[in-house]
């Protein structure tokens, strides 16, 4: 509850500050996901997946990748999703409203996952200033099957785990620097034929080549 009273209280000192002093809010430039590599050391994927428009209007995303990267030896398989917002503010109307990225723990019941473990874990991730980072860790399950995710927000610079975080950075960076540009990293592999150490391996290792190639696409 204190979390969230804290949050709320940024999100009204944020709508008074922005209201009183803030400029237009700034879009940062940024390389298209079109342009990201196909393959990443040992890791390949076939070809970018796409969303269909009512899914990527829900999501609100101004860019976003989509790759199942593959790698032969050791064999694996990981799921790729980043979503980039170039605004989590709408301006519609003559109003503002919420663009907010949608974060996975509401997302994935909705689609008939079940969360049967949820924790933070530190990641490496070299090029970042956090060093260690929290990011988030699911354990997920959809009848028989079972698979293991690893998410985090990337906003101008900064990992973050938690959702009260990210409002509480989102109305700090609106009022002070007229941006609310932001991203969600997703990382999913099955656990159906392989052994939770092995699965954990295989995301911390495409999560540290991945963000070390997101600077030119996730603005800092």
């Amino acid at each position: 509850m204190s979390k969230a009273l804290a949050a709320l209280a940024f999100l009204a000192l944020n709508f008074y500050i922005y209201q009183f002093f803030a400029t237009a809010e700034v879009i940062p430039t940024h390389l298209s996901f079109a342009n990201w590599p196909l393959q990443i050391e040992g890791w390949s994927c076939p070809e970018k997946g796409k969303m269909d428009d009512k899914t990527l209007a829900n999501l609100g995303a101004s860019d976003y990748l989509i790759c199942d990267y593959r790698r032969a030896d050791p064999p694996a398989a990981v799921d790729l999703y980043v979503g980039w917002h170039e605004t989590q503010i709408r301006h519609e109307g003559g109003g503002d409203y919420e663009n907010s990225i949608h974060p996975p723990k509401h997302c994935l019941p909705g689609s008939g996952w079940e969360i049967i473990d949820a924790t933070q874990v530190p990641l490496d991730l070299e090029g970042l200033p956090q060093r260690p980072a929290l990011v988030n860790r699911l354990v997920i399950a959809k009848g028989e099957q079972r698979a293991l995710v690893y998410y985090w927000y990337q906003t101008q610079g900064r990992v973050v785990a938690d959702d009260w975080r990210k409002i509480v950075y989102l109305s700090w960076d609106r009022a002070r620097r007229h941006r609310t540009d932001g991203s969600l990293i997703r990382l999913t592999t099955s656990l159906d034929h392989k052994d939770d150490q092995r699965a954990e391996a295989d995301l911390r290792e495409l999560a540290a080549l991945v963000v070390a190639r997101l600077g030119p696409y996730v603005p800092n």
